[in-house]
């Protein structure tokens, strides 16, 4: 019964695959539905983890109630207390008007919390006394409030390790982790990378409106033993770039590698390595660091221009001192030699250049940060987690500096 259920689910929503560890999760997903535990997915990026709170959601009695799926990394932390649980008129600036919350919305429904390792730790506390009472506080209220909420969250981060850091709640961690999901990753799932790339492909075709491409046996190899770290979402994005660009509907292992990310060309090198003794909690400190090791720099090319015209001068100097000896008092040669003309001389400015002549130059604070995401992002593919771990800072920051900059 429970295995016609599952084959129905996959049907429903959309999802390719025969892998018994995939199909081990939908099971659980299924059995849970009816009850009111909260659930943990867990799971690398790019999985597929979103389909499975709608699977929980549409198969528990709370299926005609609301459904509101929340990125905890996608909101700025500011904000993020009011999105959840509201907020009262004149909470804080720009505040006009009362608000209702997620909790306050979906009061008999479902809310789906995914990244819910980015949560700050003031929402966390929040956040528990949701799981544990039911209750939650406006921004700027007094008033406590009752909500009846299923809650599902997703993560993709080791949560043990964000314990460990002091960055996630235990106590939050034992509450959400009622019933854990983990959604194997694409590697594990060997035989059911060629199906996923049978059904892009159709995908693509159709809506690009060109013939579907297709995979020699050798290609088909070469993609079921890649490492897929960026499972599904990687290898959808590959099949759409190959679908668009190859002239040729029949793809080759060769051709099929130069779409595929050779493992030694990921370890690029990083802003700040994991050994650096400084530890950065924010990108101002980061971008602070830069600005030092800047002006660091000009200093260091500063000296060195000193020195090259001190050498130069000194240089002249003796040749002309020389030329002045080789000459000799009795020669009847009468050449005039003036070791200090004026062409040899410098000034006090053009000794040590001083800072304004590079004022042009300087970046502003915003242009310098700007410029760190963009080139992060572009080492790391677009992978906008990769991108983060490298600058130091939260998924939550660079989505808002990405829609900040408008590097999206």
């Amino acid at each position: 019964m429970v295995r016609t259920d599952v084959q129905s689910v996959k049907q429903r929503f959309g999802i390719v695959g025969t892998s018994p560890l995939l199909d081990r999760e939908i099971e659980k997903a299924l059995l849970i539905a009816p009850t009111d535990l909260s659930v943990l997915i867990a799971g690398e990026s790019g999985v597929g983890k979103e389909s499975f709170p709608q699977i929980i959601h549409q198969n528990s009695i709370r299926k005609h109630g609301s459904y509101i799926a929340v990125n905890c990394g996608a909101i700025p932390e500011g904000t993020i207390d009011s999105e959840l649980f509201g907020h009262e008129k004149g909470s804080f600036t720009g505040a006009l008007g009362e608000r209702k919350g997620y909790f306050e919305v979906a009061n008999g429904g479902t809310i789906f919390l995914d990244e819910v390792g980015e949560m700050p730790m003031a929402t966390q506390a929040r956040l528990l006394r949701v799981l544990e009472y039911g209750e939650f506080i406006k921004v700027g209220s007094s008033k406590v409030q009752k909500t009846d909420v299923r809650i599902v969250a997703a993560t993709n981060v080791d949560l043990h390790q964000a314990i460990r850091n002091g960055k996630f709640r235990e106590d939050l961690y034992y509450r959400l982790n009622t019933v854990p999901i983990q959604i194997p990753p694409l590697r594990d799932r060997k035989e059911d990378i060629p199906l996923l790339f049978r059904k892009f492909a159709g995908d693509f075709a159709e809506k690009y409106r060109m013939p579907t491409v297709h995979l020699t046996d050798e290609a088909r190899r070469v993609l079921v033993n890649y490492r897929w770290q960026g499972n599904i979402r990687e290898l959808k994005n590959i099949t759409e770039r190959i679908s668009i660009i190859e002239k040729d509907r029949e793809i080759s292992a060769t051709v099929l590698k130069t779409y595929l990310v050779d493992p030694d060309m990921e370890r690029l090198p990083v802003l700040v390595r994991d050994n650096d003794p400084k530890n950065f909690s924010s990108e101002r400190e980061i971008l602070y660091q830069v600005l030092f090791d800047m002006k660091k720099d000009v200093n260091e090319l500063k000296k060195l221009v000193h020195d090259i015209m001190s050498g130069n001068v000194a240089s002249q100097q003796a040749e002309s001192n020389n030329t002045y000896h080789s000459i000799g008092v009795h020669d009847t040669l009468n050449v005039p030699v003036n070791v200090s003309a004026t062409p040899l001389q410098t000034t006090k400015d053009e000794e040590e250049p001083c800072e304004a002549d590079y004022e042009e130059e300087a970046m502003s604070l915003e242009e310098v940060e700007k410029e760190m995401i963009r080139k992060a992002l572009e080492r790391n593919n677009g992978r906008r987690r990769n991108a983060a771990q490298e600058l130091k800072i939260s998924e939550r920051t660079l989505y808002r500096k990405i829609k900040e900059y408008g590097l999206e």
